[in-house]
C-alpha cells in the first residue's frame, strides 16, 4: 500500500472574497479553497509558479495530496477544480476537497511488471509492449495501493495481458468496465519481418 503521499504546501489566505483573491494574484499567488470533510471551509493560496508546474506535470486533479497549512493539521485532499483565465489559460483559482479515509476516489496507479526472466516469450526475444503504464482505479482514500503488479511468468509471444488477469487488492476496482489491455508480448522485429516476407512469397506463388 502507498506509504508516501506527496505533500502540497499552501498558505492560509488572509481574508476572503474577491478583494482578497485579487490581492493574492497581485502577490504572485493563486487563491484557493479547501472544503468538505468535518472542517469549515479554509481560504488558502499557493505560489503561482509552483501550481503551474504541478499542472504541467499532469495528473494534478487525479492525485491524492497531504495538504500542509501552517497552524492546521495535515489532511488528505484531492483537487476538484482549477479555474483558468479564458484568454491566457492560466490558473486563477483552485478547489481542494478534504477526504475521509473511507471516501472512495478514482486515482491513476502505476503498473509494475515482474518475472520478465521467467517469461518464455521474452526469452525467445519477444518484446514486452506496455499499453498502460498507469491504470485508473476506484480506491479508498485510506487504503491506496502505490502500484499494481503484472506477473509475466509463463507468458509467451502473442500473449495479451488484460486487467482481468491482474489480482487487485481488496476493495480496489477499475473505473472502466470493459476488460482492457495492459500489455502484450509481441514477436521480435526480425521474426515479424521474416513472416511478412514469407507471406509475400506465398502470395506471389498463387
Amino acid at each position: 500500500m502507498a506509504n508516501e503521499i506527496p505533500d502540497l504546501v499552501v498558505l492560509e489566505r488572509p481574508g476572503t472574497g474577491k478583494g482578497a483573491a485579487r490581492q493574492a494574484r497581485r502577490d504572485g499567488m493563486v487563491p484557493g479553497i479547501v472544503f468538505g470533510g468535518e472542517g469549515e471551509p479554509l481560504a488558502i493560496q499557493m505560489d503561482f509558479n509552483v501550481l503551474l508546474k504541478q499542472l504541467k506535470a499532469g495528473r494534478f486533479k487525479q492525485t491524492l495530496f497531504n495538504l500542509k497549512v501552517e497552524g492546521h493539521d495535515d489532511v488528505r485532499v484531492i483537487c476538484r477544480d482549477v479555474q483558468r483565465d479564458v484568454v491566457k489559460d492560466l490558473p486563477t483559482h483552485f478547489d481542494l476537497l478534504r477526504l475521509r479515509r473511507t471516501t472512495r476516489i478514482n486515482l491513476f496507479v502505476h503498473v509494475d511488471f515482474i518475472n520478465e526472466d521467467k517469461a518464455p516469450g521474452i526469452k525467445k526475444g519477444g518484446v514486452l509492449t506496455v499499453v498502460r503504464q498507469e491504470v485508473e482505479l476506484n480506491v479508498l482514500a485510506g487504503d491506496i495501493p502505490d502500484h499494481i503488479t503484472v506477473d509475466l511468468e509463463g507468458k509467451d509471444i502473442g500473449d495479451v495481458i488484460h486487467i482481468s488477469d491482474v489480482t487487485l487488492p481488496d476493495g480496489v476496482k477499475p473505473t472502466i468496465e470493459r476488460d482492457f489491455v495492459i500489455a502484450n508480448i509481441s514477436a521480435p522485429r526480425g521474426l515479424r519481418a521474416d513472416d511478412a516476407a514469407d507471406d509475400e512469397e506465398e502470395g506471389g506463388e498463387e
